[in-house]
């Protein structure tokens, strides 16, 4: 929905593209992405001392965590996790995922054009969508008024100077409307996602403490007392195997993003005329017996090999499959990895809830699977 939203069809292709080589350009000057996320993992590691070792919801650091890489990446600065600005973003992202994932959401997904002009429960989410906008506009409008095209500081700065070169060019996709419409992409994609996956491995491992004791224990052989690295995931197979299953495992977009056909298409008899939206439904690949023994059950062994060295799976795809896998995989698994091993390096997660009445069932969701709420203990290692 945002998507259809916020960017034309026959721009999407373009803000993809481009987006996808920015992303991939960002070592940024002085700081890459890798110091970046190591950065914001020790903030993390600071607020979850400040818990004292007494039992929170991760749900909202986890998310300032993740949500500041993407800012970094977008405006080129982190927030603090007391800022007003930056917590009413994480408000209105919040709250313009849960209206997606509604019944006034699905149905406003088919009928936006006559509904956005009507009173209802719906206006709440377009206007979480409107302050996202604004908030967005600020930002670009600050970059604006300091931009040097010779030395562009993040994503907003490369789309303004995209913007000055095509500028003599009516039909350009450079525009303002793209730019706030493939930021709010990569703030949705970027921050829910990661946080969500995070959010269910810390479930996961206080249901099985036997497996977060196997990482600490590499975590201790590899890295010992030093900062992670994202270099340290080629040594660490176990650690790779959880990852990987906690992906498959809580297969937190089942349906896939909807994605559009660009022409007619002939699949298993059937043709599928262009402008036909097309959701890939992951979830029948990541819980495919034939594929996964037993899918319902939370197996890392199923991604090492008898040697006990990293098994990748050709049916693993959290992040989709195809010329429109999801841009930001990279910066995904980088984050997934840094901050799982220096959160687990530091802190040894526990709850008082027995490991056989934790759930790993998702919560209900239209579109998405999400761990069910709880609270967790973070006990310093050291």
């Amino acid at each position: 929905m945002v998507k259809k939203a916020l960017i034309d069809n026959k721009d999407a292709f373009r803000m993809r593209r481009f987006a996808l080589t920015t992303l991939r350009n960002f070592g940024m000057g002085k700081r890459s992405i890798e110091e970046r996320i190591q950065e914001e993992a020790q903030f993390l590691v600071e607020e979850f001392s400040k818990t004292e070792g007494k039992l929170f919801d991760p749900t909202f650091l986890l998310g300032c965590a993740v949500s500041n890489i993407i800012c970094s990446v977008v405006f080129g600065k982190r927030f603090s996790y007391k800022d007003e600005r930056f917590l009413s973003l994480l408000k209105n992202i919040t709250g313009t995922l849960r209206f997606m994932n509604s019944i006034w959401g699905m149905i406003f997904f088919y009928f936006h054009g006559l509904l956005r002009h009507i009173p209802g429960p719906h206006q709440k989410g377009i206007q979480h969508l409107t302050d996202i906008k604004a908030f967005i506009q600020e930002r670009v409008n600050k970059s604006m008024s300091t931009l040097n095209p010779d030395s562009t500081r993040h994503f907003i700065d490369c789309f303004l100077v995209k913007m000055q070169q095509d500028q003599q060019n009516p039909a350009s996709e450079f525009h303002n409307k793209n730019l706030v419409g493939s930021t709010m992409n990569l703030f949705f994609a970027g921050t829910e996602t990661t946080s969500t996956t995070l959010r269910y491995g810390f479930l996961t491992l206080l249901k099985y403490p036997q497996i977060q004791a196997k990482i600490q224990d590499e975590i201790d052989h590899v890295i010992g007392d030093r900062c992670p690295s994202a270099e340290d995931s080629t040594k660490m197979p176990y650690t790779e195997a959880v990852i990987y299953e906690i992906q498959r495992f809580s297969d937190i977009i089942p349906t896939g993003l909807p994605h559009c056909t660009t022409e007619d298409v002939s699949f298993g008899g059937y043709t599928i005329p262009k402008g036909t939206d097309v959701f890939p439904l992951l979830t029948t690949v990541l819980k495919d017996p034939e594929q996964f023994p037993e899918p319902e059950l939370f197996s890392p062994d199923r991604f090492l090999d008898d040697k006990g060295a990293v098994k990748r799976h050709a049916a693993l795809l959290p992040f989709s499959a195809g010329r429109r896998i999801c841009p930001g995989e990279g910066l995904a698994r980088m984050e997934l990895f840094l901050f799982l091993t220096t959160l687990l390096q530091k802190f040894t997660l526990t709850t008082v809830v027995p490991t056989d009445d934790i759930d790993l069932r998702p919560e209900f969701s239209s579109t998405g699977h999400l761990p069910r709420y709880y609270k967790m203990s973070a006990v310093p290692r050291h």
